[in-house]
């Protein structure tokens, strides 16, 4: 069975015991075992695995890993290192650039913002080579709805990036009494060459809640 270690498994325990759970653990066992899938089942869990539940800070929202060879990792908007940048890796890298005077970044893989609680969280967390979306709907929402469910209860002070307007669906999974949103368009290229993107200054403006927060901000670049 799909296997989720640490502190993050005592909290959605229930959820492994659940039928969806099972039917979905069916099927991702025998997706992979007769395609190719990414990212590598072992890395199907990666973003809980480099950010714990109790260093949970922030959060970022995506929808579908990256279905291309080599590129997706486990974590949300990021890739392997060495691989090329995607589109919308791209164009958060120019925000990041224009918000926080940063160096564009070489590595496209967001482990370092993972391990200092950014959990990087897509709505499905596998995908079948070159078949965007071929795992949606078979249970992956439901867990992963759970786990903001599971933060916006048991945390307080979290900041959730709500980014397009499938993210922006969450909203009524988090108590905003309790928790920041920042919203704007997705950075994929359609979205953020209308104005929907560039200029929400979400790296800055998130570093300025967690230090009013007494918290240690994010170290971006």
């Amino acid at each position: 069975m799909l296997q989720l270690k640490g502190t993050w498994r005592s909290h959605l325990e229930s959820e492994f015991k659940k039928s969806y759970f099972e039917k979905l653990d069916r099927f991702i066992r025998a997706e992979y075992e007769s395609n190719s899938c990414y990212p590598p089942i072992e890395q199907v869990f990666n973003a809980f695995e480099h950010c714990p539940f109790e260093a949970v800070k922030v959060v970022i929202l995506g929808q579908d890993p990256y279905h291309g060879a080599g590129q997706a990792n486990g974590l949300c908007f990021s890739v392997n290192e060495g691989m090329p940048h995607p589109p919308s890796l791209k164009n958060i890298f120019k925000e990041l650039e224009s918000d926080l005077n940063l160096p564009y970044p070489f590595s496209g893989d967001l482990c370092s913002w993972a391990s200092q609680g950014v959990l990087l969280l897509n709505a499905t967390l596998s995908v079948r080579a070159k078949e965007a979306g071929s795992h949606q709907k078979q249970g992956w929402e439901e867990f992963t709805n759970q786990v903001i469910k599971t933060l916006s209860s048991k945390k307080s002070n979290i900041i959730f990036l709500l980014w397009g307007s499938f993210a922006k669906t969450k909203i009524k999974l988090i108590d905003t009494q309790k928790h920041t949103i920042l919203e704007s368009g997705h950075p994929s290229p359609m979205s953020a060459n209308r104005g929907y993107w560039f200029g929400n200054k979400h790296f800055s403006k998130t570093n300025a809640v967690l230090e009013s927060w007494g918290a240690t901000p994010i170290q971006w670049g």
